[in-house]
């Protein structure tokens, strides 16, 4: 599943007026739009200024070079036009000019997918994708989700899906082609770095439970909360995690928001007004003009629940937009401290127009900032303290479609001789040659885990290893420890 992170639509129909949604990684209140809204349509009615007037002149000798163009187009060109393609590309021309990768046109099925939304099940890989540049980003793999155990990660680059170039694709063409059955196979070339790859994973339901919750085993007095996503049920399912923690006896909580791609803001402001005291702030949103519009605090936000032992959030460059919100709004304003790696920078509020029954357009109309006034926009948050995984969680995942040997010689062997000594097989020079030694290592590990004994890194010892990396990974979560040991002074 690919979140598109977009609220669903009004059900009831409303012929005469626009149907508009707002982007669930930042919810702009519909009282603040209309105020936008009614702001333009006074000055309509009251007179225009000079400058307006002439804003406008502009505007209209603009629209009349693009009526011009579409008249000359549609009846001097050689060959006979689409009309419909001729006006698409001419909004997706100007949507484009905006050079944001949240902003963007949909028509036909790109628009009904928009529809879809994360408090549903969902059937796909589970990772949140935005555009970038001329291809599609990994904002997000979802915990637990097929992209998450494939080893997708944050800023993996899709280039093609099942040999398709995603080249000038939007992120809701991409969702399309990813999404599928449970059970289906889908494979994607990324481009990591410097490296590309393919990967082929297996479609499933992404599991609707957004929070998970238990007691450190060393440490039973600390609560460790993971999110994974801000849906309609978190707040109610992070209530009664720590309610139950709380009676099993925890006395503090780790928050883990790593690899958390965002979802609906008003979850996040709840959840962070638990840990906040009221009156202080939790975020801004503003727009292109006027003053910030400022969330604080509240008993009507937490319905007076609140937490006040001592916590620690963990984040990393997985966590966005609404996970960046929560994770800002304790930081800067309950002194809580992150830990972990820069987060991912989205810093930016969406608002969905219908155009028709089949058409419509996202474009960002306001930023939101920190509570004390910072951007974080392509920039992220900093944690408090560093505190990065082994460097071999961050190898590159090794297609299983292909078998080498001794004497072969890949970039992808390098990779593998890296991993076998991460699980403590020596593989001699790590080079990206199958000599005796990684021919050695290789076999020693198919008997260590009940394989054939070949010597070769085949699709199977290929899948076991990196399985093996997965497991050595969680088994090694730095962060993590780094929170255990400061809430156990």
């Amino acid at each position: 599943m690919i979140l598109l992170e977009e609220e669903p639509k009004n059900k009831q129909k409303t012929p005469k007026r626009p149907k508009k949604r707002v982007s669930l990684l930042v919810y702009i209140s519909s009282t603040l739009l209309a105020l936008f809204v009614g702001i333009f349509m006074t000055i309509l009615v009251i007179g225009l200024n000079n400058r307006t007037s002439q804003q406008l002149d502009s505007s209209a000798s603009g629209l009349n070079k693009i009526s011009s163009v579409y008249q000359t187009i549609s009846q001097q060109y050689y060959r006979k036009t689409d009309k419909t393609k001729l006006i698409n590309g001419a909004i997706k021309g100007m949507i484009a000019s905006l050079d944001d990768p949240y902003s963007e046109y949909l028509a036909g099925s790109d628009a009904s997918d928009l529809d879809n939304t994360i408090s549903g099940s969902f059937e796909g890989i589970g990772a949140e994708i935005q555009k970038k540049g001329n291809y599609i980003e990994i904002v997000s793999p979802i915990a637990g989700s097929p992209a998450k155990k494939a080893g997708l990660k944050a800023n993996d680059i899709i280039t093609a899906i099942n040999g398709k170039s995603t080249a000038g694709w939007s992120a809701t063409k991409t969702t399309n082609k990813i999404r599928g059955k449970k059970n289906t196979k889908v494979t994607l070339t990324i481009k990591r770095g410097k490296q590309s790859f393919k990967v082929t994973l297996k479609r499933d339901v992404i599991p609707v439970k957004t929070v998970n919750a238990r007691l450190d085993k060393k440490q039973p007095t600390i609560g460790y909360i993971q999110i994974t996503s801000f849906s309609e049920p978190t707040f109610k399912e992070v209530k009664a995690a720590i309610t139950k923690l709380r009676k099993q006896g925890a006395k503090s909580f780790v928050l883990d928001v790593r690899s958390n791609p965002g979802g609906i803001m008003q979850q996040a402001l709840k959840i962070s007004s638990m840990f906040v005291a009221n009156g202080k702030t939790l975020m801004q949103v503003k727009a292109r003009t006027g003053k910030a519009t400022v969330y604080r605090a509240s008993k009507s936000l937490d319905g007076g629940f609140k937490v006040k032992e001592p916590v620690k959030v963990l984040i990393d460059d997985g966590s966005a937009s609404a996970s960046e919100i929560f994770a800002a709004a304790l930081n800067q304003s309950a002194n809580v401290e992150l830990i972990g790696t820069k987060s991912f920078g989205k810093g930016t509020v969406q608002q969905v127009s219908q155009l028709s029954k089949k058409s419509e357009f996202k474009i960002t109309v306001a930023k939101w900032l920190t509570p004390n006034g910072s951007w974080i926009n392509k920039r992220g948050l900093t944690p408090n303290i560093t505190a990065k995984y082994p460097s071999y969680a961050y190898l590159p995942v090794v297609s299983d479609q292909k078998t080498y040997q001794l004497d072969d010689v890949a970039t992808p062997i390098k990779t593998l001789q890296k991993e076998l000594k991460a699980v403590g097989q020596d593989p001699g020079a790590i080079n990206g040659y199958f000599g005796q030694s990684t021919k050695q290592a290789v076999t020693a590990f198919q008997a260590a885990n009940n394989l054939d004994q070949t010597g070769k890194l085949d699709p199977t010892t290929i899948d076991k290893l990196q399985a093996a990396i997965t497991k050595k990974i969680s088994a090694n979560d730095v962060a993590y420890n780094k929170a255990i040991e400061q809430l156990s002074k």
